[in-house]
């Protein structure tokens, strides 16, 4: 959904940010991504609005102060140009996570023996699961369901429980009274229940089935997402992010 080191593009003109939902914006959950992004020395591209891209790690944080520290090549020609525009976004990845934030106040600091490069502390991230990523298992009552028509036999309506899902795709639970599916499949007007409010329609395709770890009879298929339009997957990107930020937020607690 989005080029692996360009920044998208994100609302600033006043209007409603359709991203909003991937906002991280919790002091504590901001700086605990950043200290990921510092412990695993992952690249980060910062990249100005007139195209200047510079790579860099971030070696240090200091909340207090509201600066980061980033190691970087002095002598990259591009180094000027990104101090003087004072302003760029940052694009990094945490395996199957991308996130992106936007920095300013930049400073090269120099002493004898190395050369940092300073920026202020960003006030908000902006936090995206890549399409082909881990799955979040959702739980409770609310879990999502899926609704549709045997393929087999086109008279028989099946709501099926969602095992887990991702933005490529998702995994039933198929009970034991209901004919069997085979890999390969395409289930077409599949109607994807998220929570109360939230649903689309779309086609599944099976992947694998399997029994493995469930009760007697049960089997667990392994769905790819086929005509997933941009609304869809959109949805999806959101259910996700939001499962994952609840689950992250009560490991912190």
């Amino acid at each position: 959904m989005f080029h692996d080191t360009k920044p998208a593009h994100l609302s600033d003109d006043g209007e409603i940010d359709p991203w909003a939902p991937f906002r991280v914006a919790n002091p504590v959950e901001l700086n605990s991504l950043l200290r990921q992004v510092r412990d695993a020395s992952a690249p980060v591209i910062l990249a100005t609005s007139h195209g200047t891209a510079v790579t860099c790690t971030l070696w240090a944080i200091d909340a207090t102060q509201g600066r980061l520290s980033w190691s970087a090549d002095g002598g990259q020609p591009q180094m000027q140009a990104l101090i003087d525009a004072d302003e760029a976004a940052a694009v990094c990845y945490l395996e199957s996570v991308k996130l992106q934030f936007d920095l300013e106040d930049f400073v090269l600091v120099r002493s004898l023996q190395s050369m940092a490069l300073q920026s202020s502390m960003p006030r908000d991230l902006y936090r995206f699961q890549r399409r082909q990523s881990f799955r979040v298992r959702p739980g409770g009552r609310n879990a999502p369901s899926v609704t549709l028509r045997h393929p087999s036999m086109p008279d028989m309506t099946l709501a099926l429980r969602v095992l887990d899902l991702s933005v490529g795709g998702c995994a039933l639970l198929l009970p034991p009274d209901v004919p069997e599916l085979r890999p390969g499949v395409t289930l077409h007007g599949v109607e994807v229940q998220l929570d109360s409010e939230t649903s689309f329609v779309t086609a599944l395709q099976i992947q694998h089935v399997s029994s493995m770890q469930l009760p007697e009879g049960s089997h667990r298929l392994g769905c790819q997402w086929q005509q997933l339009g941009t609304p869809a997957e959109r949805l999806l990107q959101r259910y996700v992010n939001q499962t994952q930020k609840r689950h992250r937020l009560l490991s912190l607690s």
